[in-house]
C-alpha cells in the first residue's frame, strides 16, 4: 500500500529538502519513492510543491485528486490551495506562519493567514496547526520550519516512517554542523 504525501510552501521555506528528507529516508527502508516537484518560482518566493507516493503501488509521481494521506504545508494560503488533493480522512500539518505573497503586498492586502488556517480547520478534521515562528525563536534559528513540520509528521503516523529513519537521512543529508539543530527541531516536535 503506498503512502501519498503532498508538501507545499513558498520558495526558501526548505519545502524541497524536507521532500529529499522523506524520499531519502523511505529508500533507505526499501521503498519504492516516485516524486515530482514544482520549484520553478522557489528563488522568488513563488509556490513550491512536491507530490511524493512511497511503497508499492505508486506507479507514478503525480497525486490525483482526493488522494493524498496528508498534507504537509509550510504556508497556510499554499496548503488551502492544495486542499483538492487531500482525501476525505486524510491529515494536514500546516505552519501559522504566513508568508505575504508578492502580488498581495503590491496592493496592500493585510494578509496574515489566519483565514486560511479558519478553512483549513472547518475542512479538514485532522489538523495540527503548529507555531512555527514562535518555535524557532524558541530554538534559536528559522532555519528548522521543515524539521518541525517534518517531525510533527512523524508523530502523527501519517508517513509511514519513525523519528530514527529521519535521524539516519539527516545524518546521510545534511552537512554535520546542521546535525545537532535538526535533531534539536525533530525532538521539539515530538511534544506538539
Amino acid at each position: 500500500m503506498s503512502k501519498n504525501i503532498i508538501l507545499c510552501g513558498v520558495g526558501g521555506q526548505g519545502t524541497i529538502l524536507a521532500s529529499k528528507l522523506i524520499s531519502g529516508a523511505a529508500m533507505n527502508k526499501g521503498m519504492a519513492v516516485k516524486s515530482a516537484e514544482t520549484i520553478g518560482m522557489a528563488q522568488r518566493g513563488g509556490s513550491v510543491f512536491s507530490h511524493l507516493r512511497l511503497g508499492e503501488g505508486a506507479d507514478c509521481p503525480m497525486i490525483a485528486s482526493g488522494c493524498a494521506d496528508i498534507i504537509i504545508g509550510f504556508e497556510p494560503g499554499e496548503t488551502v490551495r492544495l486542499l483538492p488533493y487531500l482525501k476525505k480522512e486524510g491529515q494536514v500539518i500546516v505552519s501559522t506562519r504566513p508568508v505575504m505573497p508578492v502580488t498581495a503586498a503590491l496592493a496592500g492586502s493585510d494578509y496574515n493567514g489566519s483565514e486560511m488556517l479558519d478553512y483549513i480547520r472547518k475542512k479538514v478534521k485532522r489538523v495540527i496547526a503548529i507555531d512555527t515562528e514562535r518555535v524557532c525563536r524558541e530554538l534559536g534559528s528559522t532555519k528548522i520550519v521543515n524539521l518541525l513540520l517534518l517531525g510533527a509528521a512523524v508523530k502523527s503516523g501519517a508517513l509511514g516512517l519513525d523519528e530514527e529513519d529521519i535521524r539516519k537521512v539527516i545524518l546521510d543529508r545534511i552537512p554535520p554542523k546542521f546535525h545537532e539543530l535538526n535533531f534539536k527541531a525533530l525532538e521539539y516536535a515530538k511534544n506538539i
